[in-house]
This record gives structure tokens, C-alpha cells and sequence, in this order.
């Protein structure tokens, strides 16, 4: 708990009958760009061929709700759901308010395995979360993280899904976590509220179509049909996690890391796009959106603002204002999809 963790897990480094679905997902197409996802391929199920002597591996996760969440159930869902509502405003995924989970999980991560390396002889270790070719949400799950929602993220009945993932591999034999039953049943509510559809089926995510890949992962033009179902979520989206009925358990993170920055909550889309290249790097420093950059953060924020104008009134003036600016930017990216928005 002192480093932040709410549970802890160990499971073991058989994921053979994981190994068919991943070639299925991966043979289909459905992590689109991420190439990086293909070029390891089932390395991902193989522990210990990814790190060799790799025996077991301890799973972890930690809250990342910011401590002004309010608690009262249902109560900041809906306070997010009405943020689509006001469309000239940039909607940031709630994890990504904060400062970027990779430091912060790194960091304690590897203080965890420092204080299991004081009970042993010699210990062999690699820490890692959302960094490398891991299945986390399979490990988390084999080790009673919680249970694998018809969404794909992992499913907690104490903390629902609002929380980050890290594992260490590590050389020692430990006894495996008992796994958890699922408790889905019947609720396709996930599936439901997915803008664009990108649920294909239960437990299926067809990643080209998933607004946060669209808006963090995927490089190009982002595709004409999408555009107009994205509104205005700029980077990521929580929708099927806060139509979830288990986040009503969700807790609040006890480490300040998470708390909301100033700048990134709230804020009208002409703002964040007037931003340079420089105050992009300034405002977001240490935070997880800096890894797109500033291009694609333009590309974002115009998509959002080309959706704002088919809804708005007296403030498209302003918007059309902003684009303009940027008509003749030098990306051609960019570019396009000001065009796009200013057709709108």
C-alpha cells in the first residue's frame, strides 16, 4: 500500500491458450498501426522467451482516479458524460490528466522489486508496464486481478476498471494467485455506448476503429466515417468504462500524481489549438499526451472543432476564426483535416 499498490498478484508464465486469440486479433487486422503489436508476435504470450529465466510474474495495480473524483456513485460518470454535451470543449481520457502513469509505475515498481530482492540470495527482474510485448490484462487476470471484460479491460468488483497495470518478471518460483469468475453476465452495456462501434463482439475490439487508438496510437488522417462520431474526445475516450455498472466501486487514487492539471480539464478546443509546438512540450510536460506531439494534437483538436461547428451557434464564429489560422499549416496532416473541419 505504501507504494501506492492496491493488490497485488502472482501468476504463473503458461499462456499457451492465449496464443490462438492473439493470432486471431493479430491476423485480422485489428491493431491497425501498431505494428509493433505483429513485429513481436507471440513473444507476447511467452514470458520467457521475452525475458529468458522468466519463471513467474508478479502483477500489480494502482488506482488513478484524481482525488477531486466525487464520491457519491454515478455521480462524476455522469459528471463526464455531460462534458460531451458541451462540444466546444476538449475532452481528455481521465488518465491522461495527471502525470504520465509510466514514470510514476516505473518508479515504484522497481522499489517493489528492490524490497523483494532483500528476502532472497540473488533476484532476476524486469519491470514493465504498457511497455513492452506483455499481455497485462491476461496476466492480471490469471493472477486475480479481476476478470476480463466484454470490453477487454480488466474488471475488479472492488475498483472496477479505473486503474493501471504493471508487472515484474522475475526469475523466482512463487505460488500462482487463485484466478477470479467473471461478472459480466448478461450487461452488454460496453458495447452499447462505443461511439464507433469498435466493440465488435464481446471480448472482441477492433483497435482501427477505437477512439484511443485514433487519437494516441494511429499516425495518419483519421478515416472520414470516424471523424464526425469521434465529437469532441481529443485524446482517448472512457465511454464503455463509464457506462460500466462495476465503476461504481471505483476508487480514488491516494497519490497526487493523478490529480488533474490545470490546462487539460475543461478547456475550450480554440485554446488547446492555439497552442505552438513550444507551449504544446511546456503544457504538457510529464504528462502521457506529450508522446503524440503537436502535430497530431492539431489533428485532433480540428476534428473535434470541425464536429463543434455542425452543433454550435454563436461561438462558430470563433472556431472558424481558429481554423483559418491554420489553413496553410506546414502538415499536410494537419492541413487536411482543418479543411475537413471548416467544411463542416
Amino acid at each position: 500500500m505504501s507504494l501506492g499498490f492496491l493488490q497485488i498478484g502472482i501468476a504463473g508464465v503458461d499462456l499457451s491458450s492465449a496464443e490462438a486469440g492473439l493470432s486471431a486479433w493479430l491476423a485480422a487486422g485489428f491493431h491497425g498501426d501498431m505494428h509493433y503489436m505483429a513485429a513481436h508476435g507471440l513473444k507476447r504470450a511467452r514470458p520467457a522467451e521475452l525475458i529468458p529465466g522468466t519463471v513467474s510474474v508478479i502483477t500489480v495495480r494502482m488506482d488513478y482516479l484524481p482525488s477531486s473524483t466525487p464520491v457519491k456513485p454515478g455521480e462524476w460518470q455522469a459528471m463526464e458524460f455531460s462534458r460531451l454535451q458541451r462540444p466546444t470543449e476538449g475532452i481528455v481520457s481521465v488518465y491522461a490528466r495527471g502525470r504520465d502513469y509510466h514514470k510514476v509505475m516505473r518508479a515504484r515498481l522497481q522499489k517493489l522489486s528492490e524490497r523483494i530482492a532483500e528476502h532472497v540470495e540473488k533476484l532476476g527482474h524486469r519491470a514493465f508496464t504498457d511497455s513492452a510485448p506483455v499481455l497485462e490484462a491476461e496476466l492480471a487476470s490469471r493472477s486475480g486481478q479481476g476478470w476480463r471484460g466484454k470490453h477487454t479491460l480488466l474488471l475488479n468488483r472492488e475498483a472496477g476498471s479505473m486503474f493501471f497495470l504493471g508487472e515484474i518478471y522475475v526469475d523466482l518460483a512463487l505460488p500462482p494467485s487463485e484466478p477470479v469468475t467473471p461478472h459480466c453476465g448478461s450487461c452488454s452495456a460496453c458495447i452499447d455506448v462505443c461511439p464507433t462501434h469498435a466493440i465488435i463482439a464481446p471480448y472482441k475490439l477492433d483497435a482501427r476503429r477505437c477512439i484511443s487508438y485514433l487519437t494516441i496510437e494511429h499516425a495518419g488522417p483519421i478515416p472520414l466515417e470516424l471523424r464526425p462520431l469521434m465529437g469532441n474526445r481529443i485524446y482517448g475516450c472512457d465511454d464503455c468504462q463509464l457506462i460500466c455498472p462495476w465503476n461504481k466501486f471505483a476508487q480514488r487514487s491516494a497519490l497526487p500524481d493523478f490529480d488533474e492539471r490545470q490546462g487539460l480539464t475543461g478547456q475550450q478546443l480554440v485554446t488547446l489549438f492555439s497552442w505552438t509546438e513550444e507551449e504544446f512540450l511546456r503544457f504538457t510536460e510529464g504528462s502521457p499526451i506529450r508522446r503524440i506531439g503537436h502535430e497530431r494534437w492539431l489533428r485532433n483538436v480540428a476534428v473535434a472543432m470541425g464536429n463543434a461547428l455542425r452543433t454550435t451557434g454563436t461561438e462558430g464564429s470563433a472556431l472558424r476564426e481558429s481554423l483559418q489560422a491554420r489553413v496553410h499549416h506546414p502538415s499536410e496532416l494537419v492541413k487536411e483535416h482543418v479543411l475537413w473541419a471548416l467544411a463542416q
